[in-house]
């Protein structure tokens, strides 16, 4: 009798394959409990520090603040929305977000094609749309748990750091707005990989290039008279309505989660429609 062959991974997976599919989102998650953990505890910490400077800082900074600066929202460096509308949630807080959402979206459906196992998970029955849709809906639960401990993280300094003028529920919006940001960033990730089957390492690159555009353009649009171009950037969306001042701004919010839905669909619709053998 002939020894039997042992199990490839391959041979495992497909194994696991019925159980995976139906559960495609709590898998991502737990898949991905270590790096999520590591996202969130790492915002909530810098965040929390940087706002922790603010009774040290906010006196003597805006004397010093180059003119070319203001765009990004550091005009106001007095009050503590002002210095956390700049330092923290428009700089700091704002691009660890566009980077989670581009390395987990192009871990969406870019590594598993890149690897080989996107074919052989899609043999089974589960639809390419589905599989991008629960992968994204756990990107997206990602990106809110780290807004909220961002936010945790916020109001257990609020009275220590001085930072009392700002409400609880505008520390909300401009967490939901950071949570939206994340999403936006994580879409478009996901849509490229899913539209384009590059490689984790270009879809990466790519989203997070564009990140730094939009953030560069929402920046210095104001010093080169072309506040128009500002419209074209997420950050405006993000920032613009200053959510620690004014509080939610739904506009603005909508505006973000309309991007994420048209660039997640976008990116549906073309996986759908090319070859992904390799």
């Amino acid at each position: 009798m002939s020894r039997a062959k042992p199990l490839t991974q391959p041979d495992v997976q497909t194994l696991h394959a019925p159980a995976f599919a139906t559960t495609v989102f709590t898998k991502t998650l737990w898949d991905n409990r270590r790096v999520l953990t590591v996202w969130a505890l790492a915002t909530g910490l810098l965040t929390m520090m940087y706002g922790a400077f603010y009774p040290q800082l906010s006196a003597d900074s805006l004397p010093s603040m180059p003119e070319a600066m203001e765009g990004f929202g550091l005009a106001d460096m007095s009050s503590a929305a002002g210095y956390l509308q700049g330092a923290v949630f428009g700089l700091l807080a704002p691009l660890l977000l566009v980077f989670y959402g581009a390395a987990t979206g192009a871990r969406m459906i870019s590594a598993n094609e890149e690897s080989g196992y996107l074919d052989l998970l899609l043999a089974h029955p589960l639809s390419r749309t589905r599989l991008l849709l629960q992968r994204f809906a756990a990107l997206t639960v990602g990106a809110v748990v780290i807004a909220a401990v961002t936010l945790l993280a916020m109001i257990a300094i609020r009275s220590g750091a001085e930072l009392d003028s700002i409400g609880v529920g505008d520390f909300t919006a401009q967490a939901i707005n950071l949570a939206l940001l994340g999403v936006t960033f994580g879409a478009l990730g996901t849509g490229i990989g899913a539209a384009t089957g590059q490689g984790r390492a270009v879809v990466f690159g790519t989203t997070a290039g564009i990140g730094v555009l939009a953030y560069a353009v929402n920046g210095f649009a104001p010093q080169i008279h072309a506040e128009w171009l500002r419209y074209l950037s997420p950050f405006h969306y993000y920032i613009g309505g200053e959510p620690l001042k004014n509080g939610l701004q739904l506009t603005d919010a909508c505006v973000l989660l309309a991007i994420s839905v048209i660039l997640v669909a976008a990116g549906a619709w073309r996986l759908n429609r090319r070859d992904i053998a390799r």
